[in-house]
């Protein structure tokens, strides 16, 4: 469980940005988000491929741009 500790004189605004801050590096928000709608194990089996293929071809395309220079 995440909790933010609100200091004396601190706005509100403020501890709420801190409190967002620590469920993003938690991954909350990020697995809320995955969470919303099921996904079939096919169609998570094809995003997982395509991400790796796009990771893929970026790298590529780093070296490749290196070489260049």
């Amino acid at each position: 469980m995440i909790g933010v500790i609100v200091k004396s004189n601190e706005p509100f605004e403020r501890a709420l940005k801190r409190f967002t801050k620590s469920c993003e590096k938690n991954g909350i928000i990020s697995d809320v988000k995955k969470r919303q709608r099921f996904e079939k194990p096919s169609e998570e089996k094809k995003r997982i491929e395509t991400a790796a293929r796009r990771k893929r071809l970026k790298e590529l395309a780093d070296q490749n741009r290196k070489r260049l220079y």
